[in-house]
């Protein structure tokens, strides 16, 4: 628990200010992945918590170079370290993902790619006193906290911050760059259509539910020239979710903000471990932590599924001429996202009903990816990174597709083919 004694606004403004953006050259890059959980005869049957945790005690022994986790709802989840090069990281992951796959199977388990749980209610296996005050907290709002929670999952790709000064690799361009790519990316990799085994009208599932939570911690902070004062405010203007506790429940009072609860000191006086653990507890669709998390990515299918998204992403933000090409393809985008911030804008919500089905989005995407495809060897990418994207590319982008309609026209062909022997009998 915090030691520390307490700051002042000023100087909890400032640790803010001073570690939201690390400036300097990109050099390094890193992916945190997230699968669900499933057991591997039939999907479709719940793993049970004992199975879960036997799974996480089994594979925590494992020699793995990333970090490994696990979510409320048993998605597993490895977090890279931060990589010189985009062969390092997808190496070092790989390597990972060889060791945990054959001892999930060896379990009766497997790692499903999707960004909403395709068959089964939201169901919470951990029982932390963080869970349980975040499960409270975003009951409020309705049942999307739990989905959220609990049935979804993602490719996180993460990009350092930039220089300080204007560019390509600047980090007030790269900050406004991944807000506009945001939509296109969600739209490109949209693989989450159904829940409990219906569809829901939206390519991405994942992103309506993340625009259904709290918007005073999910939505995106004002766009503007400066993104450090702009991020400070939005931190510190927050809800509080939890007051952190070594006995007892963890909870807080309804409305305090942090900025509130620094300036009342009530209950007690909050620290800069506080400041930093609240940070952990906002979802904006691009957080600075230093570097840049991309949350907008809905988990892949595949056992290389998540290689695309991370070098894609990679490329329109790492290599300066890419990044000047993605900046001028996706700025006219703003003049359709409105005023509202992501993922609640026009832009974001098109994104997520009808992916690379909407015009733009697809033009965008389109351009991007072929930005991307001329990027890749500038970054040393291997043969097999670009061979993946460039089918990525045919298969989905340039006709206008996502992964999700790969699953919908599945779906819909199985209802054929029950209709077709209904209707024969």
């Amino acid at each position: 628990m915090p030691v520390r004694p307490a700051e002042t606004e000023a100087e909890l403004e400032a640790h803010l200010r001073g570690i939201c953006f690390k400036t300097g050259p990109p050099s390094r890059l890193g992916v945190e992945i997230e699968w669900l959980v499933h057991d591997a005869r039939n999907p479709r049957c719940p793993v049970a918590p004992d199975r879960l945790h036997h799974a996480a005690t089994t594979l925590r022994a494992l020699p793995l170079t990333s970090l490994l986790t696990f979510e409320p709802g048993g998605q597993l989840e490895l977090s890279s370290l931060p990589a010189r090069s985009l062969t390092e990281c997808i190496d070092t992951v790989s390597a990972d993902l060889a060791l945990v796959r054959p001892a999930m199977l060896a379990m009766g388990l497997g790692l499903a790619g999707h960004g909403h749980n395709p068959w089964h209610r939201p169901q919470r296996v951990l029982t932390a006193p963080r869970y349980d005050a975040m499960e409270a907290y975003f009951d409020r709002w309705g049942s999307a906290g739990r989905s959220m929670m609990c049935a979804t999952a993602s490719v996180q790709v993460c990009v350092d911050a930039g220089y300080e000064e204007p560019g390509p690799l600047g980090h007030g361009r790269r900050w406004l760059l991944a807000h506009l790519l945001g939509a296109v990316l969600a739209a490109a990799f949209a693989n989450s259509p159904t829940s409990e085994g219906c569809p829901t009208g939206y390519r991405t599932t994942r992103q309506v539910v993340w625009s259904q939570l709290d918007p005073a911690r999910t939505l995106a902070p004002p766009q503007g020239p400066d993104p450090r004062t702009a991020w400070v405010d939005y931190v510190m203007d927050a809800p509080v979710m939890c007051l952190r506790a070594e006995d007892g429940p963890w909870h807080a009072p309804e409305g305090l903000t942090f900025r509130e609860w620094v300036r009342t000191g009530v209950p007690r006086p909050p620290t800069q471990e506080d400041l930093d653990y609240h940070v952990t507890t906002l979802f904006p669709p691009v957080r600075p932590r230093g570097h840049l998390e991309l949350r907008m990515i809905d988990a892949q299918s595949g056992e290389a599924g998540w290689v695309v998204p991370l070098a894609v992403t990679a490329a329109l933000f790492d290599d300066p001429e890419a990044a000047e090409r993605a900046y001028r393809i996706v700025k006219p985008l703003a003049e359709t996202a409105g005023s509202r911030p992501a993922p609640r804008n026009p832009l974001w919500r098109r994104a997520a009903r009808g992916a690379l089905t909407d015009p733009e989005l697809h033009a965008a995407a389109v351009a991007c990816f072929a930005a991307a495809q001329e990027a890749l060897p500038r970054l040393g990418a291997s043969p097999e990174v670009l061979a993946a994207v460039a089918e990525f590319t045919e298969r989905y982008v340039a006709r206008g597709r996502c992964p999700a309609d790969d699953h919908l026209d599945a779906l819909y062909a199985a209802e054929g083919d029950l209709t077709v022997g209904k209707d024969s009998q």
